[in-house]
Order: structure tokens, then sequence, then C-alpha cells
């Protein structure tokens, strides 16, 4: 042992740390063995968070570079219900190049047949696009194909909606009181992702040809966008300054104005939402594997049990060991951070081709540093976090004990010093995990949730080791022999617990989220939701509209509303956007709302707060609130909030607030006012239909070819269309939701793995022993068939009932849904936890069986 100091000279002068270095560096020559799983569960993890964040990023910045096509101008002007006046379009005009274009939801019709389909229409004018290019299949430009030939106006669509109606290009459909040409059909439009969720395919009309229709009446859900192209160099600070110009000069408009710097705003916080909660998701993907790393330290630690006390012989402290063994462990941690970086760093560009399947933006694959470094950072404090209790513990174990053939018998705490750095690593940890998460309530919540979860683990892995130690000797010797392996000293029980409790905890919970959602979607809200929405019911057809309803669906519910659209402006007097809500409860502030107003209290409404006012109430106006978003807003009865409709801003009180049950998708609003509030405002009905029975396809088919013939200018919503919609969406979500869980079920596995490897001296004692004993293969298996079996029920039952705990926390008070346990799930999750551990127990004691019991006595 070259370089090492005599003990009298050490106390006078502790090793250089360069001698640590030296030494750990030569001992890892002898390879990685046993340290495999640790590299892996840290580059899992590391992976995980640096790719998930690096897509994050790459999709930001794709909306960010494409914000002029997307927004479809340098600055965009949206208002609902009409249009600029001519103060406001002189100087919108004043600007730059300007292009119109309004946006509604329309049916449209095949003559002959009848067959009809919900459509997303867009008229536009003879200058859009103004960034980007419109693109048809046919390759002829937009303004020759909308152009009038021989009486009807072209219209080109998606493709879609030819297969949906049985159509051709150059086949006529009917839009309201309008014959149209399909002239061509769609291969990219370059600012359809600034429009939101789509219900039907898109059509796009000139302006002229949405005059003939028809559809366009006072009060009608029309959304008008008045795109700008600034000058060429204009800067990002100067279109927002404009922005806030355009509000100052026109406080009443009720506009929305957006910069491309700004393009889809809603777009990007979901982008930042899924972000955030996969990353959490690789987080514990990372706990998980750090529970990997704690036991291959344990293990290596156990193995150079002879070098430590060699070292401690000829004079080295337990601070010197401590180094040593702190640096190697640190390098192999490199080596996972390493190998989750190149991984992470992959991913983008993966992910980038299925990206743009689903999102119609292009995002920017890059190596992006800051991301990639918050793996980097996270990794090396999980390894931290997990090792430093067992690398601390070596410290203070006498050389006497470690030439002992077991010392794992002797369980002591380490130095406070470590306990201290554990916990700092561990703080750490948990502070970064939720300051970076975004949602500090949602972070708070999953780091409680985590630390409260393994401490339960371990405190079940003890309890399981307690109950086999005190429980009756059974009579089968195999029964017998599992239970001692499981509360022996050394037992793979804690590691079995802590790494498939977590992981299947988590896997738990994101099945039961993902089934009772689609359990809602699919069953629930299918069940108790109207068949039909029916838009801008104007108010001279209403009763005769009614009256064919009842006619057509006998027995039929039939309700409805009067419907408008508005802003909050303020609130109390203060500008909505001065307003800083908490996290999640903001929503009802960006952008418009539905609205409505009531005489009497809706049949559906249950007030938990204040009264409602009566039906002839002529005062001031008033308002019920809802009220989970009225307690966001910190909201009392008193209080008030201004709405900006059709350009007029509307005070009044909140006189009560109501509990809304949206899952129920019936008529619902977050605000109702009285009815003088809207005295003489032009506006259309809302109305929806609920057959008794629950309807079927053939019926709602032949309502919708009757209505279409006799109201052209109203507007249906099948809502089981929607419905499907929304799932595709849930779907998408959901395989990403999926891929990242499996990265903590691909951890879980690892670390048992590793378990399984870090007892695999004790296991091939034990058989060789046995077999010499007279003990056959079958048996043996037998018995450890019964100890994995055992730990993997108990673990199942308490992911089961954590993972349960944990989805009702989120559907319920996060996504203010209903929560229903699911018995499939549970039990798959049973099955899932023992076909682990007795496949991988069996798997990893199948070689021990085979072993020659002479070689191993020799070395005994």
């Amino acid at each position: 042992m070259h370089g090492v100091l005599p003990a009298a000279s050490q106390r006078r002068s502790r090793p250089p740390l360069g001698l640590a270095f030296r030494f750990a560096l030569r001992e890892m020559r002898g390879g990685l063995k046993g340290f495999y799983v640790f590299i892996a569960c840290i580059a899992l993890g590391v992976a995980a968070i640096a790719g998930v964040a690096s897509v994050s990023r790459a999709l930001v910045e794709g909306i960010a570079a494409e914000g002029t096509s997307i927004l479809g101008g340098d600055m965009s002007v949206r208002l609902i219900h009409r249009t600029a006046d001519e103060q406001e379009l002189a100087w919108l005009d004043s600007l730059g190049d300007l292009s119109r274009i309004a946006t509604l939801r329309a049916m449209a019709r095949v003559p002959d047949s009848g067959e009809q389909t919900l459509v997303e229409l867009k008229a536009v004018d003879n200058a859009y696009p103004l960034y980007g290019e419109m693109q048809l299949t046919g390759g002829e430009a937009l303004d020759a194909a909308l152009a009038q030939q021989d009486g009807l106006y072209g219209a080109v669509v998606e493709p879609e909606l030819l297969v949906r109606l049985g159509l051709e290009k150059g086949d006529t459909l009917v839009l309201g009181r309008a014959s149209l040409r399909i002239a061509d059909t769609i291969a990219a439009e370059p600012d359809r992702l600034s429009d939101g969720i789509n219900f039907g395919p898109r059509m796009i009309v000139s302006d002229a040809a949405l005059e003939q229709t028809g559809l366009v009446q006072p009060g009608s859900l029309v959304r008008w966008l008045y795109r700008i192209r600034l000058p060429e160099g204009t800067s990002t600070a100067a279109i927002e300054t404009l922005a806030e110009e355009a509000n100052q000069r026109f406080p009443l408009a009720g506009w929305r104005v957006q910069s491309r710097a700004n393009a889809a705003p809603g777009l990007q916080r979901n982008i930042d939402r899924l972000a955030q909660f996969l990353t959490l998701v690789g987080l514990t993907a990372l706990v998980v594997g750090g529970v990997g790393v704690a036991n291959a330290v344990r293990s290596y630690l156990d193995t150079k049990r002879p070098v430590i006390a060699t070292f401690r012989c000829v004079g080295a402290d337990g601070d010197f060991v401590f180094r040593v063994y702190l640096i190697q462990i640190l390098c192999l941690a490199g080596l996972g951070i390493a190998a989750g970086l190149v991984i992470g760093a992959i991913i983008p560009f993966v992910a980038a081709g299925f990206i743009t399947a689903v999102l119609p933006v292009k995002a920017i694959a890059s190596i992006y540093p800051v991301e990639l470094g918050l793996g980097v950072l996270y990794g090396g404090l999980t390894a931290l976090a997990f090792a430093l209790w067992p690398l601390g513990r070596a410290h203070d174990v006498p050389p006497s004990l470690l030439f002992r053939d077991d010392a794992s018998a002797t369980r002591t705490w380490p130095r406070k010093r470590y306990i201290v750095a554990t916990a700092a690593a561990v703080l750490l940890l948990a502070g970064l995990a939720i300051v970076l998460a975004g949602d500090l309530r949602i972070s708070l919540t999953y780091v409680g949730a985590t630390a409260v979860v393994f401490v339960l683990l371990m405190l079940i892995a003890r309890g399981i080791m307690a109950a086999a130690r005190r429980m009756p000797h059974p009579r089968g010797a195999e029964l017998r022999l599992a239970l001692a392996n499981i509360h022996r000293p050394g037992a793979l029980t804690p590691s079995v617990v802590l790494s498939l409790g977590l992981g299947l905890s988590l896997l738990v919970a994101l099945a039961l989220i993902d089934g009772n959602l689609r359990r809602e979607l699919g069953t629930t809200i299918t069940q108790n939701a109207p068949s039909f929405f029916f838009l801008d019911v104007q108010q001279s057809e209403r009763e005769a509209f009614d009256a064919l309803l009842a006619r057509e669906a006998p027995g039929g519910t039939i309700d409805g509303a009067p419907m408008l659209r508005g802003r909050i402006a303020a609130v109390n007097g203060v500008p909505s956007d001065q307003i800083v809500a908490p996290e999640g409860g903001g929503w009802v502030l960006r952008g418009d709302r539905g609205i409505t107003y009531a005489a009497e209290k809706p049949a559906n409404a249950e007030l938990t707060q204040g009264s409602w006012w009566a039906p002839d109430h002529s005062g001031t106006p008033l308002v019920s609130f809802e009220a989970d978003a009225g307690a966001d807003l910190g909201l009392k009865i008193g209080d008030t909030i201004t709405v900006n409709v059709l350009g007029r801003e509307l005070t009044a009180e909140i006189a009560n607030f109501r509990r809304v049950e949206w899952e129920s998708l019936a008529i619902n609003f977050v605000m109702v006012f009285s009815p003088n509030t809207f005295a003489g405002a032009p506006h259309t009905h809302l109305r929806t239909l609920a057959y008794p029975d629950g309807g079927n396809e053939a019926r709602e088919l032949a309502l919708l070819k009757t209505l279409s013939q006799e109201f052209p200018t109203v507007t249906a919503v099948r809502v089981k269309d929607a419905i499907q919609q929304v799932n595709s969406l849930v779907e998408q979500l959901a395989v990403a939701i999926r891929a990242a869980a499996s990265i903590t079920l691909v951890a879980s596995v690892l670390v048992l793995g590793g378990a399984l490897a870090a007892g695999h001296r004790h296991r091939v004692y034990d058989a060789v022993i046995l077999k010499t004993l007279g003990a056959t293969r079958g048996r043996l298996i037998a018995s450890f068939s019964m100890e994995y079996a055992i730990l993997g029920l108990v673990t199942a039952a308490f992911a089961v009932i954590a993972g349960a705990l944990a989805a009702s926390f989120v559907l319920v008070e996060i996504m203010d849904a209903n929560f229903t346990f699911l018995p499939v799930t549970a039990f798959g999750a049973a099955l899932a936890a023992l076909v682990l551990t007795v496949g991988f127990g069996l798997i990893g004691t199948w070689q021990v069986l085979g072993r020659k019991p002479a070689p191993v006595l020799r070395n005994l």
C-alpha cells in the first residue's frame, strides 16, 4: 500500500485529497460490476427530466419562431359579436397592412342527400394570409379558388369533410342559405394553431360568400379577427407598446390584443403544465432509482470490506475511507448522468416527428444547455442524497468487525455530519422540485406525498420483517425458510418494498386518473349530457324552433337560455389584467366567457351564499357567480364585476354564489345576470335537447336534416361528436403520460434486479448449505416463491391504497372531477407486483440454485 502514511504521522497530517483520488481510480480498474443498476437508474431519471424539459423548450421555441405565421400577423385584434367601428378600423389600418377574418361554427350539408356535418368556418379577405403560405392540394391560389364562378362562390375544405359527406372536388354543398362549390382541399393552413380546439373540419370561404350565407345576424357567435403586418424591422418591444396603446386608445372596445411574441398562449400554458407534470414523473423515477443507488453503494461497500480493513489497519482514518468511496460514487454517478444527458439530448430530435403529427407546429429540436443542466442537477443531488448515508456508516465500522464474515448484523447510524449532509441533499432536491415545478400547490403536494409514501414504505418493510420474526414457526419447511429470509439480517425486504412500492403507487395513480377521465367522458357524461346543443337561435325564430324540437323529438327535454359573449374587464374596479389570481384560478379572467341572464333561479343551480333576485328586479344590476371561481378570486357578496359586452362595459353587484356541475354538460354559465343588465342588447339563444331514452344515431341525423332545411342558420353541435374529439385529446395526453410512467416502472424493475443481485452472495450460501443437508431445487424454488409472493402482495396492497388516494386528490382537488375506485386497475397492479417480484426473484435465484456445493464450501 504505497503512499499510505503511518498512523502517528497521519494524526499530524491528513492524507491529501489527491491521494484519495488516486486510490479511488485504482480500485475502479476492476470494472463496474455491481454498479450497472446504479448507472442505469441515474441515467433513466436524468434522461426523463432533461428530455421532457428539452422537448418543452423545443415546442416553445417553435411557437416563438413561427409566431407571425401562427398568429397570422405581427399583431392581432379579436372582437366577438361585432366588427370594428370606423374609428377603430381607421387606427388599425394606419398601422400597416390589414386583413379581416371571421370565424364561427356552422352546418354544411349536401343538397341532394341531406347529409351534413359541423364545420369550423373561416371567412377571409383578399389580403389573407399576411404571413405564411396557404397551400391547396391542387396548387391553385387561394383567391382564385374562392372566387365566384357560374354564380357559385368557391370553398376550400379539409379532406376530412369530403370523407364525412361523401363528396368530391367540384361538388356543391349548402352553408346557411348559400350554395358553394368545393374548389379544392387544404394542404396547409399557416394560422391554424391560433384557433384552439376544433370540433369539425375546416372550411374557408371569402367574406363575400359569408355575407351570402346569412349566418351573421345580430348577436350571432362570430369572432372577428383583424391581423396587422407592421413595417419590416418593427421590434417585439414596439409591438407590445402598440398593443398597450390599442387598449388605452379604445378602453371600451372589449377586444383582445395579441402580439407575435404570444401567438398561442393557451397552447404554451398547456405545454408548460404537461412538462411540469412529466418532470415530476421523471423525478419519481429518480427517487425510485435512488433506492437502487443506496442498494448498490451498500452492496459495493460490503464487497470492499477487506480493502477498507486494510486501509484502517495501515493508518487510514474514516474520513480517508469516506473520501475514497465518495469519489468513486461521484465518478459512477457522472457516468450515469452523462448517459442520461446523451439520451435526453436525443429525445427532442426523435420527438419532433411525432409532435408534428399531433400539433400543427414545428418543434425546433436543438441542444438546450439549461434544460440538460436541470437533469444534471437532479441526477447529482439524487446520487448524493441516497449515497451519503451508506458511505457515512462505513466511516466508523471497526477493522475487527470488517474482517468477520458478515457485518450486516451491526446497524449503526452514521455520524451527525453525514446525517446533516444527507438531510441537506434531500431538502435541496425537494426545494428544487418545488421551485421549478411551477405550480406551488401541486409541487408541495407531490414532495409531501413522496416523503410520506417513502416513510410509510420503510415502516411497512420494517413491519413485515417484525411480523415475520414474531410469527409462530409453521410446519412446512418452505414457508418457514421464506419467513426467515424476510426478516434475516441483510434481507431484501426494505429494498423490494421501497422500489416496487414507489413505482407501483405512481402507476396505480396514473392508471386510475386515466381510467376515471375516460369513464367520465365515455359513460357518465355521455349518459347525463344532452344529445344536442343548438347555437345562434335568433329571437324571432325561438318559438318556431322550440315547436319543431317538440314535434320531432316528442318527450324530449328542451332547455335554453339567452346567450351572449363577453369578458371580465374589472373586479371591484381593478382591471382584470392587474389581478394576480392563484395558480389555476385565473382562467375566468382570460379570454371571453359565455354569459346569460335569468329572472328565476335555474333549476340546476344550487346557491351556496346569498339569495336570488326578484323576477321583476329593476335596480342595481346583479350577478350570480360560480362558487369555486369566486373563491379562487377571493370574491364575496357585494363585490362588483365589470364585463365588456358588445363594446360596452356593464358593472353588476354579486348577489349570490352558486355551485355548477360542469361535468353534466347542461346549460351552465360562470355568470348569470339579472335581466335588466342587458336590456335591449342584441343576442341569440342557446338550446339543448335530451332524448328521453338517450336517442340513437338514426333519429339524431334525421333531426339534423329537418333542422338544416327549416333553420339553415342555426348551428347544431352533436354532443357525442364533441366528446369524441375530447377523447382523442385525452388519448394523446395519455400516451405521453404512459411513456413517462413506463420509465418509473423500468426504474423499479432495475432496482428490484439490483436488490436481488446485492443479495446474491447470501442466496448462494443458503442454497449450498440447504442442498448439502438434502433440500431439493423444487423445495428451494417453492420457498423463494413464497418469500417474493408475500412481499409482492403486501407492496401491491399499499400501492393500490396510496395510488387511489393520490388519484382521488388529483381528480377531486385539482381537476374538480369525480373519483371512482376501479377494481380492475387495482387487481392489475397487484398482478404486476406479483409477476415482477416472483418472476424476477426466481430468475435471479435460478443461477444460485445451480451452483455446485463443493467450490462454495471450500471458500467458506
